[in-house]
């Protein structure tokens, strides 16, 4: 009978240094990405007159930033924009979305192809061309439409474009994972297109549906090559103020409008997690969500 081998005489398992080094990476990472974002919401509470040299903690930097009306008219601009921009994508998007994955048919592949241009343009290119077009076209686009001026027009039209096929995207994907099964049953008892719509097929691409709506009034907020090319005199947006600004002096207030606005963002994200959360969303579902994968 073989005598049981003492500790001495056991294989030594070598240490698996690979999670320890994971997380040192999954570290420096986060650390590159939220550092910068760290930095200005530290140095918006900064009482000198530039950004970069600290002269003390307060908070000037927002007192200034509520004095400042350019600013401030720029701030409404860029939400009005956003919302206006946002309304519009995530309407024809949804509706792109649908068709796509509800009536495919040979048209398909080249509506796609076409998303998926919008999608890989240069904005430089998209700027130049939104800017001949309004010129070319004219009429509203020049002389604005009832309340709206000319600038608000064409920010709206040039923001849900590209948001538009954003949405698209994300709805066809919600709507190719889902079986047309409740929508057919609905059919046979007796519910009409519209209310199958209303109550099947709308709560089932809502998640897809928010996620587009966000994903556009982000992508809207933080547009600044296509705005400073079809924005007029009055509808300048934020990032354009900004990017005019920090050509001289980059001042304490402009971190401090930055940091609100990030607090904006994060509240939209919360409310939309609360949403889903209470639809019934698993966490992973929201994440997913609001990430629009």
């Amino acid at each position: 009978m073989t005598a049981p081998a003492t500790p001495d005489d056991r294989p030594r398992r070598r240490r698996d240094w690979s999670r320890p080094a994971l997380t040192a990476w999954a570290v420096l990472v986060y650390a590159f990405l939220f550092l910068p974002i760290a930095f200005i919401v530290v140095y918006s509470f900064n009482n000198g007159r530039a950004l970069l040299v600290w002269s003390g903690f307060g908070g000037d930097a927002y007192r200034n930033m509520l004095e400042n009306e350019p600013l401030k008219q720029a701030v409404r601009n860029s939400l009005e924009i956003a919302v206006g921009s946002a309304l519009i994508a995530t309407i024809l998007g949804s509706l792109a979305g649908i068709a796509l994955a509800r009536r495919p048919g040979r048209w398909t592949v080249a509506f796609v192809a076409v998303v998926f241009l919008i999608l890989v343009t240069p904005e430089i290119v998209d700027a130049i061309a939104y800017l001949i077009w309004f010129v070319r076209v004219g009429g509203p686009f020049e002389s604005g439409f009832g309340p709206f001026g000319p600038g608000d027009l064409r920010l709206w039209v040039s923001h849900s474009i590209f948001s538009s096929a954003v949405v698209t995207l994300i709805v066809r994907a919600r709507l190719a994972g889902l079986e047309e099964s409740l929508e057919e049953a609905a059919a046979d008892l007796g519910a009409t297109p519209t209310r199958a719509f209303r109550q099947i097929t709308l709560p089932l691409m809502m998640p897809a549906v928010l996620a587009g709506a966000l994903l556009a009034f982000t992508f809207s907020l933080d547009n600044t090559i296509v705005s400073t090319f079809v924005s007029t005199a009055g509808s300048s947006t934020l990032p354009v103020y900004i990017f005019s600004a920090v050509r001289s002096v980059i001042r304490p207030d402009v971190a401090a409008i930055s940091t609100v606005m990030l607090l904006l963002t994060l509240v939209a994200l919360a409310v939309v997690a609360l949403v889903l959360r209470r639809s019934g969303e698993s966490a992973e579902d929201i994440a997913a969500t609001i990430t629009g994968a």
